[in-house]
């Protein structure tokens, strides 16, 4: 598979097979990943794998803070507190495009609720890797980190893997760094659910836009 399949092929996966993913492809997916570039070659990530019980029991205490209305402070500000477009109209479409995969109906605020809630679980997703960041570091290193995770997310694509990056793993950090045994200074930065896809879910059938590549670009010479 070249890069451009790759690319194309990639989506954020919402409904996994049972299928366990072994330890030895997860190292694969890994050891391709950390050629990705860094600034003066800092690498800066640090990746917890979590599996297996700890998985299952990590994801039912931020469900349940979620479900209690705990809202959890990341450790960095990833949206804006105000929303302008076109980005607002992107977000919106976007929920209504899973939303209707779902067949959830805009009235329907608990199966709503239970669907947000999956996030913590990783969508049931066999694996969860969390990613950290020492604190020392700084903006630059957040774009590091994106081609980092970029690459894990394409190599798991080769594999035959399949992934959804969520922000939403790094909303109860605390939670996260007790459970892991990660200092409390550091950053968590997000999450990727992996594992293999189940084809059959509804969820799992649309894809969203991509504006053209004019609409962003302007040429120079």
């Amino acid at each position: 598979m070249n890069v451009r399949d790759a690319l194309m092929a990639r989506k954020s996966t919402r409904a996994f097979s049972s299928e366990n993913v072994s330890s030895e492809l997860i190292r694969r997916v890994l050891d391709a990943a950390r050629h990705a570039p860094s600034g003066v070659n800092t690498q800066p990530w640090q990746v917890a794998v979590v599996t297996g019980d700890k998985k299952e029991s990590l994801g039912a205490l931020m469900e349940q803070q979620f479900r209690k209305h705990i809202r959890g402070v990341m450790d960095y500000t990833y949206y804006p507190d105000e929303w302008i477009e076109p980005y607002r109209n992107r977000r919106k479409t976007c929920g209504l495009q899973m939303y209707s995969a779902l067949n959830i109906s805009r009235q329907d605020k608990q199966r709503q609720l239970d669907q947000w809630a999956a996030n913590y679980r990783a969508f049931d997703a066999p694996v969860m890797l969390f990613f950290f960041m020492d604190k020392v570091m700084s903006t630059g290193s957040y774009l590091d980190y994106g081609m980092f995770l970029q690459s894990i997310m394409l190599t798991a694509v080769e594999e035959g893997l399949a992934t959804c990056p969520q922000g939403a793993l790094a909303e109860y950090p605390e939670i996260v760094k007790r459970e892991l045994d990660y200092p409390l200074d550091s950053l968590l930065i997000g999450g990727i659910a992996l594992g293999y896809e189940d084809k059959d879910a509804p969820i799992n059938s649309y894809r969203t836009d991509r504006i053209a590549v004019d609409e962003f670009t302007r040429f120079f010479e």
